[in-house]
């Protein structure tokens, strides 16, 4: 897959910001401008500009040029954007491939979710695509009251995080994790690639506005198509941002 034209746009700002070109304190050129050199609509240059304020080389204020800025921003809180919305925002057709949903004891997965390896929990296991492409294995674990709503929906077309966000359970507070791992023969076969091969995993436990963890998941990526950047605030384990980008 090619890469994402935005990223290609916040690769040359970014090297222009570098290279001393543009200066603290200097606009960066206009949507318009931008969108003319680079032959694209807005929303990939609003989409890279986004990414170049969040690793905080400018700052944006309606009605003006971005700027670049001295010192990098700091985000205060984690941010999770459903791989529904973020694939249409990179300008890509986001697929579904659900291979299991299931009602089962909670066992190994008690302590993260925080009940009784005896109750019942709700688990998914979904491919999902970029542009026809496997991309990444969803393996998602739910509380049996939240994620007995998905037995309710067709799961090969919504975005569950949105789904349940409808339903009364949105993500108010969401911790993640990002490693390396060797696929094993289940995310070797979904995505395509010879078991051990390396992939990335983001994992991840989302609480409710009472502060109830409802979800404990992971995700697998190829580490040839997704790529993550994470700016975090000082040195806090807390409060991380995380961006997901198309690579």
């Amino acid at each position: 897959m090619s890469q994402a034209v935005y990223l290609r746009i916040a690769d040359d700002l970014r090297d222009r910001i570098a290279s001393g070109q543009l200066r603290p304190g200097d606009d960066v050129p206009t949507e318009a401008e931008l969108a003319e050199r680079w032959h694209t609509s807005r929303g990939p240059i609003r989409n890279a500009l986004a990414a170049l304020r969040a690793e905080g080389l400018v700052e944006t204020t309606r009605g003006r040029p971005a700027r670049v800025v001295s010192k990098k921003a700091t985000q205060a809180v984690d941010m999770s954007v459903p791989f529904t919305r973020w694939a249409r925002d990179l300008g890509l057709e986001p697929g579904a491939q659900t291979q299991e949903v299931s009602l089962r004891r909670a066992a190994e997965l008690a302590e993260p979710l925080g009940v009784s390896p005896d109750d019942q929990i709700v688990s998914v296991l979904r491919l999902r695509l970029l542009d026809g492409r496997p991309t990444m294995v969803e393996r998602l674990n739910y509380i049996e009251e939240v994620g007995r709503l998905l037995f309710q929906a067709d799961l090969d077309a919504i975005s569950i995080t949105e789904f349940l966000g409808a339903h009364g359970h949105p993500i108010v507070g969401v911790q993640h994790e990002i490693d390396a791992i060797a696929a094993d023969e289940r995310d070797a076969a979904l995505l395509r690639v010879p078991q051990g091969s390396p992939i990335l995993r983001l994992s991840r436990v989302s609480r409710d506005a009472e502060g109830r963890i409802f979800e404990a998941s992971q995700d697998r990526y190829l580490g040839d198509v997704v790529r993550f950047t994470v700016s975090g605030s000082g040195i806090s384990a807390d409060g991380q941002y995380l961006r997901a980008v198309a690579g």
